[in-house]
């Protein structure tokens, strides 16, 4: 089988072109649309080659109750309600048109993970060039069956999915127009260990599947990002921050700057050496 090419704003990602990097800005902006903007200037000048947000609020994620079905019990956020947790963490949609026409003022691609159709419709307003998946929405089969429709690029992240799940996931995509698709392996543990890593999950998925494959790297250093362009990876997502000289729900297993710069440059010559 052929692979299709994915293209986002006019860059193709496949194995034929060094990987693509994208830096997830997430819950970094810590409430504020001012240090939102200066991240992805800061992604900018790291050299990246997008920056992703993502489109929900927390109303449409769950609802506000101390229900202990309803708290973390464990991980990063332990013993926080998932209502507070993104209430935190989400970016207001008032703030998305800023933020899109920041990025293309400085000509960085921006594009967003939505988690319901209301945020799709935004992306569209917004002439959003892709769409991730979240690895949580990837049973979502409502959701990816709409945002395919919109015949844009989509990355699908593929943490604690099962191969059937991954395999229905893009057959929906598939059979509702949508044929660039790109999965990410995934680890969904905040901050991943290094040992935990399992990149020969690259290999298995690219050749199950037969469409491009990337990393949605959680780990809290470019190890696992760079041994994953060795073996083929087309896209890297590092979680990005300005600083980690504050608190905040995701700092914790974000790059800086300085790391993202890093990765950026090596992930050229690790292409080269390929």
């Amino acid at each position: 089988m052929t692979k299709k090419n994915i293209i986002i704003n006019g860059r193709e990602i496949s194995q034929n072109k060094p990987p693509f990097i994208v830096a997830e800005i997430s819950a970094n902006h810590n409430g504020s649309l001012e240090r939102a903007i200066n991240t992805i200037k800061f992604a900018k000048l790291s050299g990246v080659d997008a920056v992703k947000i993502q489109t929900y609020t927390p109303d449409t994620m769950t609802i506000n109750v101390e229900n202990k079905d309803f708290k973390i019990n464990k991980g990063l956020w332990k013993d926080r309600t998932l209502y507070d947790l993104y209430k935190e963490a989400h970016t207001p949609f008032e703030w998305h048109e800023d933020l899109f026409n920041y990025a293309k003022k400085i000509g960085i691609t921006i594009f967003s993970t939505p988690f319901d159709e209301s945020a799709v419709d935004l992306l569209e307003f917004l002439k959003a060039p892709a769409y991730k998946i979240a690895s949580f929405e990837i049973v979502d089969l409502q959701l990816i069956k709409y945002v395919a429709k919109t015949k844009k690029p989509m990355i699908i992240s593929t943490g604690m999915a099962s191969i059937e799940e991954i395999s229905q996931a893009i057959e929906v995509a598939k059979s509702n127009g949508n044929k660039e698709i790109a999965i990410l392996h995934c680890i969904s543990s905040y901050p991943t260990p290094v040992s935990e890593a399992n990149l020969k999950a690259i290999i298995t998925l690219r050749e199950k599947f037969k469409i491009e494959v990337g990393l949605s790297d959680h780990t809290t250093n470019n190890l696992a990002s760079l041994g994953a362009i060795a073996i083929g990876a087309v896209l890297i997502e590092r979680h990005f921050t300005d600083t980690k000289d504050r608190e905040g729900p995701d700092i914790i297993n974000s790059m800086t700057p300085n790391e993202l710069r890093e990765l950026k440059e090596n992930s050229h010559l690790m292409f080269q050496m390929r």
